[in-house]
């Protein structure tokens, strides 16, 4: 049997195939929504309560506050942004997290460019050692990293908490970046060398800008990563509110404001915000860099 569809004669059950399609995503679409309202609603009663003072806070819920209309402040913002130094906190922060993501991105892709398209004596042992860095925990390298650092009296600087970084970042980096590397096309490669590019020429002005997505996704892991990071910052920086990140400021008003809750949630959204808009900057390159490598074209 068949039926007609703009004037085009097709079989039946091929017509009838979208309609089946979409019977089949329904559940994966519920599955999806539910996943989402299961993380909204927490993070709503996050940015609503930290709208909210504290005698309101203490007399009903968030969810009630919609039915009571001029029950918001901003108070908690600038008790925040003011009183606890938070914006010195963002400042550090920044001071920490672009340095050490530009850093990152550009060393693994440099290290990740030679391992992959370069070709030289016991490069896969040394790709090998460089990722099988990713099992070894961290934990067991602060103590003798910190003396290290102690000596070299970094420890409490910007430069120290960039390469404490630099050096935790770049296995990952490498494992990330050489997938993507690795998909492009020895005859890209070929062409340019005959037109007389250079190794680095063929770096900066193929590889890079067309494993763009690849390195977007990078930079929004290692900025989140960076940014969110408490223990290191604690360990190489200190407890010092000139040098001190979000994470750790967020932490002293935990202790110094344990029951002043409407006051943390407005500090746990001035902590989330900046990576929240990182990330929905870049999100259309994010999900294309993580596929990167894994098909072609």
């Amino acid at each position: 049997m068949t039926t007609h569809v703009q004037g085009i004669a097709v079989p039946r059950h091929r017509a009838a195939e979208p309609a089946r399609l979409r019977l089949r995503r329904v559940p994966v679409h519920a599955v999806v929504l539910a996943l989402t309202a299961v993380w909204l609603v927490p993070v709503a009663g996050l940015v609503v309560s930290s709208f909210r003072p504290p005698s309101a806070v203490l007399r009903s819920g968030w969810w009630e506050s919609f039915a009571l209309p001029g029950d918001y402040t901003l108070d908690n913002y600038r008790d925040v942004l003011g009183r606890d130094g938070m914006a010195l906190s963002l400042v550090n922060s920044l001071a920490v997290v672009v340095p050490a993501t530009v850093l990152v991105v550009a060393v693994s892709a440099a290290a990740a460019y030679g391992l992959t398209c370069l070709r030289f004596r016991f490069r896969r042992g040394v790709l090998l050692a460089v990722v099988g860095l990713l099992v070894v925990p961290m934990q067991i390298t602060l103590v003798p990293l910190l003396q290290a650092f102690n000596a070299l009296d970094l420890t409490g600087s910007f430069l120290g908490i960039w390469l404490v970084h630099l050096g935790y970042g770049v296995p990952f980096g490498v494992y990330l970046l050489h997938s993507a590397f690795a998909a492009l096309p020895r005859a890209l490669f070929e062409a340019a060398e005959v037109d007389g590019a250079s190794r680095s020429q063929v770096f900066l002005r193929i590889v890079l800008p067309v494993t763009r997505p690849a390195l977007a996704s990078l930079a929004v892991f290692e900025f989140v990563w960076t940014w969110n990071d408490l223990l290191t910052a604690l360990i190489f920086l200190g407890g010092r509110r000139e040098v001190a990140p979000v994470t750790v400021a967020v932490s002293r008003l935990v202790a110094s404001r344990g029951d002043g809750w409407e006051v943390l949630t407005a500090a746990a959204v001035v902590s989330a915000v900046v990576p929240m808009v990182v990330f929905a900057a870049l999100q259309k390159h994010f999900v294309r860099g993580l596929l990167a490598g894994t098909t072609k074209g």
